[in-house]
């Protein structure tokens, strides 16, 4: 069967071809890494292509939450609640039971209800906490009076930290929280405007407390 012809050396490409070849696309890398990965994922933009395209504002947008997640995490660490004594080994039957009473409290306080409101200044940032127990649910609705704000739904607790949503330049928000495990569960807001901004947040549901974190 005949498929096609053995290519001659004549024809086939010499190594200098080759190497301006690589040479071209190792360009072509580098040019796309400085004009466009740099300033879309670390707000780097030495060339200023990335402004023109409209890439280092969002670059901008995912350092400024990485930094404030950090920040808020470090923060959590340092007021995580204590995890609960675990039960001696065999009584597998006594924690189950435990659990459930635990779980079963906190949705029979779904009658609890509050309103907290902070200012912040420009620049400022806030937190305010529930301390639910793991599956524990609790409404919510937050909103910064006709203003925006940057903010991280997150929690802690025992040595763990999840954080369940984020946002920025968002002027309000509703939903449940459910909480993964036990601890202090909440919301933390940045203004990033250049005026004073109220965030104000209703809460209802099966939490004990409720507090503005320091």
């Amino acid at each position: 069967m005949y498929n096609s012809d053995t290519p001659t050396r004549a024809e086939l490409p010499t190594s200098a071809q080759l190497l301006k070849s690589t040479a071209i696309a190792i360009v072509s890398a580098a040019a796309i890494l400085v004009a466009v990965v740099l300033p879309a994922e670390y707000g780097i933009d030495p060339t200023g292509a990335g402004g023109l395209l409209g890439l280092a504002e969002m670059g901008d947008i995912k350092t400024q939450l990485a930094d404030e997640a950090e920040s808020d995490r470090l923060r959590d660490a340092q007021n995580a609640v204590p995890a609960p004594a675990t039960l001696q080994q065999g009584s597998s039957l006594l924690d189950r039971i435990l659990s459930e009473f635990l779980v079963g409290t906190a949705h029979a306080q779904e009658a609890r209800t509050d309103e907290m409101s902070v200012m912040l200044a420009p620049g400022e940032g806030a937190e305010i906490k529930l301390v639910m127990v793991k599956g524990a649910q609790a409404n919510y609705s937050w909103t910064a009076n006709g203003a925006v704000v940057n903010f991280d739904t997150h929690g802690d607790g025992g040595g763990q930290n999840i954080s369940y949503e984020k946002g920025r330049g968002v002027g309000e928000d509703e939903g449940v929280l459910e909480a993964a495990f036990d601890g202090n569960h909440g919301w933390f807001w940045r203004n990033r405007t250049d005026a004073d901004v109220t965030v104000t947040l209703r809460t209802s549901g099966a939490y004990t407390d409720i507090k503005r974190m320091m």
